[in-house]
């Protein structure tokens, strides 16, 4: 399988626990949101890391919301909530994994 990446380029900030930006756990790594987008640590560089179309994440029951206890993470025109190691974003009345 070929994994393709966009660079974000002039990015001088150096991302990690401490620098202030939400830590979103994504598969096998860590992205940060910033400035509306994640990014993630990749090769000396930092990558995009925006997912690729809506999955709905079936039987969720649980309404994410200001005071649910999951962290928000603004996400261009949205705010996604980290649940169970993903994210979750509502769509249509649904919410979908990113």
């Amino acid at each position: 399988m070929t994994t393709t990446h966009q660079e974000h380029a002039a990015h001088d900030h150096a991302h990690g626990p401490a620098c202030g930006h939400p830590e979103v756990p994504h598969g096998d790594h860590v992205d940060y949101a910033h400035d509306g987008h994640l990014h993630r640590a990749h090769g000396g560089h930092y990558d995009e890391c925006e997912p690729g179309g809506h999955v709905t994440h079936d039987g969720h029951g649980h309404q994410h919301g200001t005071d649910c206890g999951h962290a928000s993470v603004p996400h261009g025109d949205h705010v996604d909530y980290v649940h169970d190691g993903h994210r979750h974003a509502a769509h249509d009345g649904h919410w979908d994994d990113h």
